[in-house]
C-alpha cells in the first residue's frame, strides 16, 4: 500500500528535530517505563521480577553476577536494552504475555537516553521549580505564546490563525463556564471595543457560580460521583 509523503513528513521532522536534543527522564523516559516495565520492574516489592527495580538508578545500575540492566554510555553491556530488541519471545521485554509493546520512537527515546548517560530524575513533585527563559519569539502575545510558538516552530509546524471574535467568545464562555454564550452576550461583547475587554470577559465569567460548579464538576466526574459513594466507600450507587 502506498502512502503519501506527506503523511511521514511531520514525524521526520519531529523525529530529526530531537535526535540530538538531551533526553530528559521524567518527561521522555518515565512515562515508557511507566506504561511498559514498572508494574514487574517498580515499586511493588510482591509484583517485582527477577528483583530488578528499573524506577531508580541504583536499581537499574546494579551489577547482577556480571549482569547490568543499564550501562550508562553502553548499550552493548546493557542487558537492558539487549532484551527490548531481542527476537526472541522468551527473551524479549516487555514480554508477548504482558500485551505491551515498544514502539519504534519509545525504543530511540531508550536507546539515546542509555547513550547520554542513562540520567535519572526525582518525581516532578520533589523538584524545585526552575525559572525558564522566556524564549524571544515574534508575534507572541504574552510568556505562554511564546513558549507555544517557539515550540510549534521547532517543529515546524504553524499556528492556526487567530479565531474570529465570535468564535472566541463562544470557546471561552464553553472553558470557563461549561455553558455556550447568550446571543445578548456575544453582542455585548462584539460592542466593547476596550484594549481590556477580553480581560473583562474572562474576569466577569470567572467570578459567576457557574464557573465553580464546572470546575467542580471535573472533580465529580473523576470520583465517579453519580455512580458510587465516593472516595472512602466506593461502593455502587444508582444516582439517576
Amino acid at each position: 500500500m502506498n502512502f503519501p509523503k506527506a503523511l511521514f513528513l511531520p514525524w521526520i521532522l519531529v523525529l530529526s528535530a530531537r535526535a540530538d536534543e538531551q533526553v530528559r527522564f521524567n518527561r521522555d523516559v518515565r512515562p515508557i517505563l511507566s506504561e511498559n516495565c514498572f508494574a514487574c520492574h517498580g515499586q511493588d516489592a510482591k509484583h517485582r521480577k527477577a528483583k530488578l527495580r528499573l524506577d531508580e538508578r541504583g536499581g537499574a545500575l546494579a551489577d547482577r553476577e556480571g549482569v547490568r540492566a543499564i550501562v550508562p554510555t553502553d548499550l552493548a553491556q546493557s542487558e537492558a536494552w539487549a532484551r527490548i530488541i531481542s527476537k526472541d519471545e522468551d527473551e524479549l521485554m516487555p514480554p508477548p504475555k504482558s500485551h505491551k509493546k515498544l514502539t519504534a520512537t519509545d525504543k530511540e527515546v531508550l536507546k539515546r537516553w542509555i547513550e547520554q548517560g542513562a540520567p535519572y530524575e526525582g518525581h516532578w513533585s520533589f523538584q524545585a521549580p526552575q525559572k525558564q527563559e522566556v524564549p524571544k519569539v515574534e508575534g507572541a502575545k504574552n510568556p505562554i505564546d511564546a513558549f507555544l510558538q517557539a515550540r510549534l516552530r521547532k517543529e515546524g509546524l504553524n499556528p492556526a490563525a487567530t479565531a474570529k471574535p465570535e468564535t472566541l467568545v463562544r470557546r471561552v464562555y464553553l472553558d470557563l463556564t461549561g455553558l455556550p454564550p447568550t446571543p445578548a452576550e456575544v453582542d455585548a461583547f462584539l460592542a466593547d471595543k476596550s484594549p481590556k475587554a477580553w480581560d473583562k470577559l474572562i474576569d466577569e465569567l470567572m467570578g459567576r457560580e457557574t464557573y465553580g460548579e464546572h470546575m467542580a464538576r471535573y472533580w465529580l466526574d473523576l470520583a465517579r460521583y453519580a455512580d458510587t459513594h465516593g472516595l472512602h466507600l466506593d461502593n455502587e450507587r444508582s444516582m439517576w
